[in-house]
């Protein structure tokens, strides 16, 4: 599904200048986004900049969040309250995939974790916790 405009509408420009796009849509029908490995994301020769990895996970989170709230007809501004990353294990010269997870979503906050990962998704290379503060518009 790479490529879908319908989709790409859970990317901001910063994602998109990093190179992130909607992959697909996972069973639970949040989006799975990826980014291909290059020298814009490059931190040490061969590994991906930790701060690539964190834009990753945190457009991950919000992807999901927003297509939870659509569903929901919901529309409110998302305030980020705070957001943990732990690098697992340095990312390779690979395409990289991240997903988010809403584990409590309230009238005015939502928890999220998110998980990236390369060749097995049961080998997370990080993880984040993301808090988010809905306000209404």
């Amino acid at each position: 599904m790479t490529g879908n405009a319908d989709l790409d509408r859970f990317l901001t420009a910063y994602a998109r200048s990093l190179g992130i796009s909607v992959h697909s849509l996972g069973d639970d029908g949040l989006p799975v986004l990826t980014v291909e490995f290059s020298s814009i994301i490059e931190g040490r020769p061969g590994a991906f900049h930790g701060g690539a990895t964190s834009g990753l996970l945190e457009t991950a989170g919000y992807a999901a969040l927003r297509a939870i709230l659509q569903r929901e007809d919901r529309d409110p501004q998302l305030k980020p309250i705070n957001i943990t990353v732990q690098f697992l294990s340095a990312g390779k010269r690979k395409k990289t995939f991240a997903q988010g997870r809403i584990t409590r979503l309230g009238r005015r906050n939502a928890n999220i974790t998110v998980e990236a990962w390369q060749d097995d998704r049961n080998r997370p290379i990080a993880t984040a916790v993301m808090n988010i503060l809905m306000a209404d518009r």
